[in-house]
């Protein structure tokens, strides 16, 4: 069990470098052959801070895991919005600008409800998955589209700051991106592996060990990201990388591990995670464009978001505190 501790512990120590490394690459590379900011922004960065879920995912599903692979992704998607977004906002308020965030969260809302209805029978089938991959492919061809038609939207001279304040020259992107997704791989097995330990050592579900100590450790990118996009304030950025991730994990992430193996899923899934997803999810949109109308998610939205998911937390140790 000690040993199970400090491979977690080192496995998120990893998993959170080698993201780090791996997004710093692949945005290098991508601009060295003339992708755009925008589109680095919201396709590169977005896939490279949700590469650790997609890893992580896809090998519990090829282990047999299914409660890891999906209380992982629904796990993150609950922190990015409450406990990331929520602390993000509480450091200081986030001003949104872009056309592209306020397009894409009723599309996030929508993709939500489209996983939970996939839920109802309590799998996601291959069927399911490949749904949900057709979706994001339609959605990554969307984004080609008004990637050409928006001109300078604020999310995309964002990405171009920060570009332009990291170059890279291409053998060093490439040798980033490379070492990057190995060390990525290398440390997702070993926090599967953790995980699926300590489940089985203190008698707790899968499921429940991935909503909690998986999906925080998956989700460190995005908390680094937004967080350091804020303080510098980047806001579009920081509610972008959430959007993005949510978006990510719910089609691509679900999608993979779907086709590696259908994935069983409790009722417990959908009545209590899934449905809190979508909850907070609608709550970020009337945040962000429904009360004030200034697009702007202040400090009592913040601490509101992480009242919310500490008492998530809270509810989910008190269940495995008495199983």
């Amino acid at each position: 069990m000690t040993l199970a501790f400090i491979g977690g512990a080192a496995g998120l120590i990893l998993l959170i470098w080698s993201a780090g490394v791996f997004i710093e690459g692949s945005a290098a590379v991508a601009r060295h052959y003339g992708m755009s900011p925008l589109l680095i922004g919201m396709l590169v960065v977005g896939f490279g801070t949700s590469a650790p879920e997609l890893l992580v995912s896809a090998i519990a599903a090829l282990d047999n895991n299914p409660g890891i692979a999906l209380g992982n992704v629904y796990g993150s998607n609950i922190s990015n919005i409450a406990l990331i977004l929520g602390l993000t906002a509480v450091i200081g308020p986030i001003a949104v600008q872009s056309t592209v965030v306020r397009r894409e969260l009723p599309v996030l809302i929508a993709v939500t409800a489209v996983a939970a209805a996939q839920l109802w029978d309590g799998e996601v089938s291959r069927l399911d998955a490949l749904l949900l991959l057709a979706i994001f492919g339609g959605l990554v061809v969307l984004s080609l589209w008004q990637d050409r038609h928006n001109g300078r939207d604020p999310l995309g001279m964002e990405f171009s700051k920060q570009l332009a304040a990291h170059p890279l020259g291409l053998p060093r992107a490439v040798l980033y991106l490379v070492a990057g997704l190995l060390l990525l791989v290398a440390s997702s097995r070993l926090l599967v592996w953790s995980a699926v330990t300590i489940a089985s050592g203190f008698g707790v579900s899968d499921l429940i060990i991935g909503l909690t100590i998986v999906a925080v450790g998956t989700s460190l990118p995005e908390l680094a990201s937004s967080v350091v996009a804020a303080t510098k304030g980047e806001h579009d950025i920081a509610l972008g990388n959430i959007i993005g991730s949510n978006l990510f994990n719910t089609l691509m992430v679900v999608g993979v591990a779907g086709v590696i193996r259908p994935l069983q899923a409790p009722p417990e899934l959908l009545i209590r995670d899934v449905a809190l997803v979508g909850g907070l999810t609608v709550l970020l949109y009337w945040m962000s464009f429904g009360l004030r109308k200034t697009g702007t998610i202040g400090r009592l939205e913040g601490a509101t978001l992480l009242t919310v998911y500490i008492s998530y937390v809270v509810y989910l140790i008190s269940i495995a505190a008495g199983s």
